[in-house]
């Protein structure tokens, strides 16, 4: 099966617009969590998907994470022309402390598909079920490997994380963000040891909240 199949086979039940939505960030101990949604029609659908092919050479995935840094900021911007819409949201590292991360992951991608431009009729979730959606929606296994439009939505997700970041590597030389993207590498650990922890660390990630406590 394709990386279309789910949207193709929706789409042949008469539903016109479908939404994709996935995250960026969630595993960071620093930086914001930013979820993306973006919206599709058929004509929409049909577009990436030839444009994927012709840039993948037929390995038809969108898996953010399996593709060079190059591909994902070539993709993001065909996404963006393509689509019917595209929401992102940012939660920032204070709200992740105050409130936990799965209610700001979920929230976040809550509101990313609420807050759409278009009216959805169907939407595909990475992982784990979202509640509150205003209409039917799927839980999708590693749905940015096998969905066309939750693989658009990790591309935009994953390309505005990793831009919000190397901007912060410039407010705060020394830590290597634009590296390691506010993961738990070792330069990070190091960098934080030594020049200590940033308002943008969550706090209340357990190897995080070690350092603090030395």
């Amino acid at each position: 099966m394709g990386v279309s199949w789910i949207e193709d086979s929706l789409f042949a039940h008469e539903l016109k617009v479908i939404a994709g939505v996935d995250e960026a960030g969630r595993g960071a101990c620093a930086g914001p969590l930013v979820a993306a949604a973006v919206a599709l029609d058929h004509t929409a659908s049909q577009r990436l998907l030839a444009l994927l092919g012709d840039r993948k050479r037929g390995s038809l995935t969108l898996d953010s994470k399996a593709m060079s840094e190059k591909d994902r900021e070539y993709l993001f911007s065909q996404i963006e022309d393509i689509a019917v819409a595209i929401e992102v949201v940012i939660i920032e590292a204070d709200e992740i402390d105050r409130f936990g991360l799965q209610a700001m992951n979920e929230g976040a991608m809550r509101r990313a598909i609420s807050q759409l431009a278009a009216k959805v009729d169907y939407a595909l979730t990475d992982g784990y079920p979202i509640e509150g959606l205003a209409m039917p929606s799927l839980a999708v296994w590693k749905g940015d490997a096998v969905s066309l439009s939750v693989g658009a939505a990790s591309i935009i997700a994953k390309v505005r994380r990793d831009r919000i970041m190397v901007e912060l590597d410039g407010r705060f030389p020394g830590y290597g963000f634009a590296s390691h993207k506010g993961y738990s590498s070792k330069a990070h650990m190091d960098a934080i040891k030594e020049l200590g922890v940033l308002p943008i660390h969550r706090r209340s990630y357990s190897n995080v909240a070690k350092l603090i406590a030395r």
